[in-house]
């Protein structure tokens, strides 16, 4: 049989491969432009906070999801402006996602169970509070709620109030604070067996659906772990930034880790860490670190995220959190109320720095 030739290939590209081709240019384009715009607060671009997301570009025209608080509305004026000097870009479409009144959403997370993740919530919620914020403390932690007891509200029932934007669930008071929690929806002593789609319903509802009012913080407690409640929290809310809890142990510290990588790579700035149970105080005022020493420091050192605090182990903490008095309340001037009252602090400051909404 003789040998055929062989055809050769045309060398020019198809049209489908010089559309895609345009398309990524232009994305590039309009990324780059959006990186010129800095959020005020934290002083870092849009794009590295993980504002703009679901970016796309269709023929002449960007589209693009960003999520805000209440004291960033200006920014969709800035990227309208800074995108509008693109030759080719007839229009952007901007899709505001936002917590109707929050100013500033923060999340609360763990790289595994066990730490104090909710304790340290409560708490730091309760010292905001008292240095004069206004607070909501939203509890996420679909395999853990206990939120609602470590303030002493038991199984109160959630209501449903009418407003101008739809049905909306309104939170409870306890301490000052607005509170709403997954753990209400469920029977006591029942748990919340929700997997896929049913989980991923009631997460956002519990984010878009709620009349929080005027907030100056809502600190959101998610679930231990990187699966699928935590980044459905992270990719349906305008969260700021994550504090991450852990404890000084090496097993602990491994899995906050994994966490930072897993933030970052999502475009969620993690502000920093709290190291709990860091030491226990003996008779002689000699500080005992019983899980452990340092690991919190390293993990700091490591991951260039700042160590915000590290609280003492306190039995008072667990009583108060069982009978639903939180520490940081009933006790601000103790060793915990101290460290918790400086991470409020620290907290005011960097995101307080227009007045608040009261």
């Amino acid at each position: 049989m003789p040998n055929l030739p062989v055809l050769s290939q045309p060398n020019h590209p198809s049209a489908a491969a010089v559309s895609d081709s345009l398309t990524e240019t232009r994305k590039q384009e309009v990324i780059q432009r959006l990186k010129q715009v800095i959020e005020p607060t934290l002083k870092h671009d849009i794009v590295s906070l993980g504002m703009v997301r679901n970016l796309r570009v269709v023929d002449d025209y960007v589209y693009l999801r960003l999520y805000i608080g209440q004291h960033q509305h200006p920014l969709p004026a800035q990227i309208q402006a800074i995108l509008s000097s693109l030759s080719w870009c007839k229009k952007t479409y901007i899709q505001l996602c936002t917590i109707p009144g929050v100013r500033t959403t923060l999340a609360i997370s763990s790289g595994k169970g066990g730490v104090g993740k909710s304790t340290v919530a409560v708490n730091l919620a309760a010292a905001l509070s008292q240095q004069g914020a206004k607070v909501g403390l939203l509890d996420a932690d679909v395999y853990g709620p206990n939120v609602p007891h470590m303030l002493g509200l038991g199984q109160a029932d959630v209501q449903v109030i009418d407003t101008p934007n739809g049905q909306r669930f309104l939170p409870l008071e306890a301490h000052g604070m607005k509170v709403m929690s997954v753990g209400l929806l469920a029977e006591p002593d029942h748990p919340l067996a929700w997997r896929g789609p049913v989980l991923h319903k009631i997460v956002t509802q519990f984010i878009q659906q709620v009349d929080w009012g005027d907030l100056d913080y809502l600190l959101i407690d998610l679930p231990p772990g990187t699966g699928d409640a935590q980044i459905t929290i992270i990719q349906e809310s305008p969260i700021c930034g994550v504090i991450l809890v852990t404890t000084p142990q090496q097993v602990a510290i491994a899995d906050v880790r994994r966490s930072v990588h897993m933030f970052r790579q999502v475009g969620v700035p993690v502000l920093g860490m709290i190291e709990n149970m860091s030491y226990l105080v003996d008779h002689s005022g000699a500080a005992v670190p019983i899980f452990g020493n340092g690991g919190g420091t390293q993990l700091s050192v490591e991951l260039q995220a700042p160590l915000l605090g590290q609280i003492p182990i306190d039995a008072r903490i667990c009583t108060g959190g069982d009978a639903g008095q939180p520490l940081a309340l009933t006790d601000p001037t103790s060793a915990i109320g101290q460290v918790l009252n400086q991470m409020a602090a620290t907290l005011k400051a960097t995101f307080c720095s227009k007045p608040s909404l009261s």
